[in-house]
């Protein structure tokens, strides 16, 4: 099974120089929504609402782990916190060297080659240029028709596009497609039927969430 973060990954990491095509703030942070996104799906957690005897808006355990190590890992995050944690919180603690972990499965799988370097000849990075495409062309067909031809795409699609929605990056897949237009779209199919309520709910949360999560670090570097 192909998680909607290695999905995000593989469109959001250029083919050739192996490195995301958004910004450092964003892209790992996005992975880490995905994995909550992800586990609502498969209803192994969901995000609370008004009325409950936890607050609104917080994420609970309501099915068993998962059989992938990463998910059953963010599952026990959830379940162990002695208060329910809001998305924000899970997605803070989850960023943190996912972009490396991902890259290590999608590299065991042949789809990318990881790749060590030195800046300056000092500082170490990592990069994850494609090995073989064929996951990462059907997807971008996908989207594509999704956003520019306005098919309705499959509930895997529709999750990776409401990610890329909440990151402003359909343009940044789909450079080519009319940025305003693409933008409209992502955000229709982020907001659609293509879940039950308590999914929808966890799309809104999630997308909220990471929109305080990119721009709370951003602010704190431009006053630094």
């Amino acid at each position: 099974m192909t998680l909607i973060a290695e999905d995000l990954f593989l469109v959001l990491v250029d083919d050739v120089t192996g490195k995301p095509i958004v910004d450092s703030t964003k892209f790992p942070r996005v992975l880490a929504g995905a994995l909550v996104l992800e586990l609502a799906m498969n209803g192994a957690v969901r995000i609370t609402a008004k009325g409950e005897v936890v607050k609104d808006g917080r994420l609970v355990v309501s099915g068993p782990p998962p059989q992938d190590p990463l998910l059953a890992r963010v599952h026990a995050f959830i379940g162990t916190e002695n208060n329910p944690p809001k998305p924000q919180k899970v997605i803070e603690k989850l960023h943190k060297n996912l972009k490396q972990e991902i890259g290590l499965r999608l590299a065991q799988r042949g789809a990318v080659t990881q790749h060590e370097d030195r800046i300056l000849g000092l500082f170490p990075t990592t990069s994850w240029p494609a090995r073989d495409t064929t996951r990462t062309a059907w997807l971008i067909q996908w989207i594509h028709s999704a956003i520019v031809d306005g098919t309705t795409p499959l509930p895997e699609i529709s999750a990776v596009v409401s990610m890329l929605s909440a990151i402003d990056a359909v343009h940044k897949v789909l450079p080519a497609a009319d940025k305003r237009a693409a933008k409209r779209r992502a955000k229709d199919i982020a907001e659609g039927d293509w879940a039950g309520e308590a999914v929808r709910k966890a799309v809104q949360d999630v997308n909220a969430a990471l929109a305080v999560a990119i721009v709370v670090p951003a602010i704190a570097a431009s006053g630094s």
